[in-house]
């Protein structure tokens, strides 16, 4: 089963661009020392990759996820093998006093690549996750650049998300806001970030989804109105890279619309997934007749499936990688599009919204609404795309 088939596509976004660029790459790789935040996620394990095959001086990998940890080094033994520099993965919260002594014993780090967040739409359903995403999205960023700064480091890299253009849910929204404080810290600090579509069979995505309700012999459902852009993992670590070593200061880098990359449903993929695994997708009427004789249809070599118009909060029909007011240069890459940023920013609004969450945090008490209020606040334009239903509630 190939990616690339599944998606639509049947070559790499990104090869023409690394194939012009692979010595400059390579030679600031193997000079450097990087550190990578979050780095157990399907994209931090492919930047991580992407990093490792490179011979890195060093290569540092932190994230609180101690078994996905474990399969990263498993996954890069089974394959790349070893490297002359100093690999080493920690299990530890970036919040934490661990990972700030870590900072310090390794005496910092060249490139400081953070790929944590909170990602999923169905995070905002609640204002307890609701918080831990300003927490992780925006909170964390904050302070781990901030430690990049102080121990010298060359670039800070922090992963955006497409959702951030006009976004309409609340997840978009934080990695928006998140934008908003690294102009500021891109004074003193040099950074750069990427935007970019659906990182195909990702951990915790519908199509991982799809591939554990196979494993399980359940059956498969998904929007059939909602269209998305896809890269493969390894293609998400290649931008990721890209941008951090290439990226000029204030750069999002964003995969260009072409050919090659086009917007498909999750139900065409969920019926070409299927068929791939030879079998005919029995498309029901409801999620009850879904579940109603799994084993009879699989029996007979057919899969039931259910296939909905998306009513959940915070769903966008479709996506975008930029917004009308940002300044776009297509030219510099064949198939990465870049935007550019000048040094703006309004340090009162930043300086508010870390207030009202500290009060919230303070009175230890807080609605969705309050979080949902704020974020209006800092963001003006922001079309949060409230239903009352969450995806929670679908099968």
């Amino acid at each position: 089963m190939n990616a690339l088939d599944l998606i639509g596509r049947d070559e790499p976004l990104f090869q023409s661009d690394l194939t012009c660029v692979e010595a400059d790459i390579a030679a600031h790789v193997s000079a450097s020392r990087f550190l990578v935040i979050g780095g157990a996620g399907s994209i931090g394990q492919a930047v991580t990759r992407e990093i490792f095959k490179r011979n890195p001086r060093a290569l540092h990998v932190v994230d609180i996820s101690e078994n996905n940890m474990v399969e990263l080094v498993r996954d890069i033994r089974s394959t790349l093998g070893y490297i002359d520099g100093d690999f080493r993965t920690f299990a530890i919260d970036c919040g934490s006093v661990e990972f700030r002594a870590l900072v310090d014993w390794a005496g910092g780090y060249d490139y400081v690549l953070n790929l944590s967040a909170l990602k999923h739409v169905r995070s905002e359903k609640d204002p307890f996750t609701l918080m831990r995403m300003v927490d992780v999205n925006i909170l964390n960023t904050i302070e781990t650049l901030a430690m990049a700064r102080s121990h010298g480091a060359t670039k800070y890299f922090c992963v955006s998300t497409d959702k951030a253009a006009n976004p309409v849910n609340m997840m978009g929204a934080s990695k928006r806001i998140m934008e908003m404080f690294l102009m500021r810290e891109s004074d003193t600090q040099p950074i750069s970030t990427a935007r970019f579509a659906n990182v195909a069979f990702s951990d915790g995505s519908l199509l991982h989804g799809f591939n554990q309700r196979f494993m399980k012999r359940q059956p498969i459902s998904a929007p059939r109105d909602v269209r998305r852009y896809f890269v493969t993992p390894q293609e998400s670590g290649e931008l990721c890279l890209l941008s951090c070593l290439l990226g000029e200061n204030r750069d999002i880098f964003f995969p260009k619309l072409s050919e090659k990359l086009d917007l498909i449903s999750f139900a065409e993929i969920a019926d070409r997934f299927l068929k791939s695994l030879g079998y005919e997708p029995y498309h029901c009427a409801s999620e009850e007749e879904a579940r109603a004789d799994v084993e009879g249809h699989i029996s007979r070599g057919r899969w039931p499936c259910y296939f909905f118009d998306s009513d959940t909060t915070g769903e966008k029909p479709f996506e975008e990688f930029f917004m009308a007011h940002e300044e776009v240069d297509l030219d510099r890459f064949e198939s990465i599009g870049v935007i550019r940023n000048d040094l703006a920013f309004e340090s009162d609004r930043l300086d508010e919204f870390l207030r009202h969450i500290a009060d919230m945090k303070a009175r230890g008490t807080w609605g969705r609404s309050d979080l949902v209020a704020l974020f209006n606040r800092m963001l003006p334009d922001f079309a949060h795309a409230e239903t009352g239903k969450f995806l929670d509630d679908r099968m």
